[in-house]
């Protein structure tokens, strides 16, 4: 299988630097552009299917990149959903005294949301299913920083844990991986945002 990964463009709320979970999200103006932009790279690839995270800001940007994918399958699913965050969502760091740059340490210990083993075991799953379905197709996956992360994880043979020291994907990042049905993986890119420039 051939596996492409992309994160959402940027949002209202990423400006803001607002927290956004579970929450849908509104893509800004450059938001759109850059859902544009991740289009054009992808339009010459053979997609198969696209799966998409069901959240707006993710969806929105998957139906750019389906554009010039017309006869491909376009899959919403909560599957591919951000992390819950608990009582961060929707709120900013600061609302809780805490530096935005030091703040991902502490969502790990948000009191009621999702915990990174889950987020690990829900991409893991999700994983497990393309690859049953997919094996020999090209799969682009549209979704969000956090579970992009916990994706490449599953995918490097890495734990929960490392999912923190994993690259934050910028927005419209590209990430092309091999897997095998051994799940043997060759990376082919990574977080690239060279569409961007």
């Amino acid at each position: 299988m051939r596996l492409i990964i992309t994160r959402h463009g940027e949002t209202e709320e990423n400006k803001l630097g607002v927290m956004m979970g579970h929450n849908p999200g509104t893509l800004s103006k450059e938001g759109i552009e850059q859902a544009k932009k991740a289009a054009l790279r992808l339009k010459d690839e053979k997609i198969d299917f696209i799966y998409s995270s069901d959240l707006k800001r993710a969806s929105d940007t998957a139906k750019e990149i389906a554009k010039f994918h017309k006869d491909v399958p376009l899959i919403f699913t909560e599957e591919l959903r951000e992390r819950y965050l608990g009582e961060f969502q929707g709120r900013k760091p600061s609302d809780f005294g805490i530096d935005p740059k030091n703040f991902k340490a502490t969502i790990v210990e948000s009191k009621n949301g999702e915990k990174m083993q889950d987020l690990f075991n829900r991409a893991q799953k999700f994983l497990q299913n393309i690859l049953k379905k997919h094996q020999k197709d090209t799969v682009c996956l549209v979704s969000h920083n956090g579970f992009n992360k916990a994706l490449i994880a599953v995918i490097t043979n890495k734990k929960a844990e490392d999912i923190i020291s994993i690259d934050n994907q910028h927005n419209t990042s590209i990430n092309v991986f091999e897997i095998n049905k051994n799940k043997e993986y060759k990376v082919l890119v990574s977080n690239s945002i060279d569409h961007l420039n």
